[in-house]
């Protein structure tokens, strides 16, 4: 059995630990309840392969996530805001370099294929800039 990440936006934490119980889109604002990305891609992970491949920070310095709230059915985390900000206004070339970076980096998890990490990345990149729009925070939904 897998893990299921759902990442979408909310205006705060508060907000944010509603959303398994509800699910509602008008609770949230936006579209990302509805536009939010599904993976299997850990949010460590995630927030390691920004903040690795773009920002340039060593992977044992990658902030660790904040819990919003830990539940025997499910649990939702914040994600560091450095890890949506860098995505927003970068090009094809930064985020063809942070693929290949995250695609090199030894010891570590997740996606190793620097065509898939590209493919992710762009749409992190996506995610990013519609929660800024909204003014949202990033928040990962994990439940089995």
């Amino acid at each position: 059995m897998g893990v299921t990440y759902k990442y979408f936006g909310a205006r705060d934490g508060a907000t944010a630990a509603r959303v398994p119980i509800s699910m509602r889109p008008e609770e949230l604002g936006g579209d990302e309840l509805g536009h939010g990305m599904f993976t299997k891609i850990k949010p460590e992970t995630m927030a390691a392969m920004v903040l690795t491949g773009i920002e340039g920070i060593p992977l044992d310095r990658v902030p660790p996530l904040e819990l919003v709230v830990l539940h025997p059915d499910y649990a939702v985390v914040k994600l560091p805001m450095t890890v949506v900000d860098p995505m927003r206004g970068i090009g094809e070339e930064s985020v063809g370099a942070a693929a290949f970076i995250w695609s090199t980096v030894p010891d570590r998890a997740g996606p190793q294929d620097a065509f898939n990490v590209y493919q992710l990345l762009h749409h992190w990149q996506d995610f990013s800039d519609r929660l800024h729009e909204v003014g949202h925070q990033a928040y990962c939904l994990v439940w089995p």
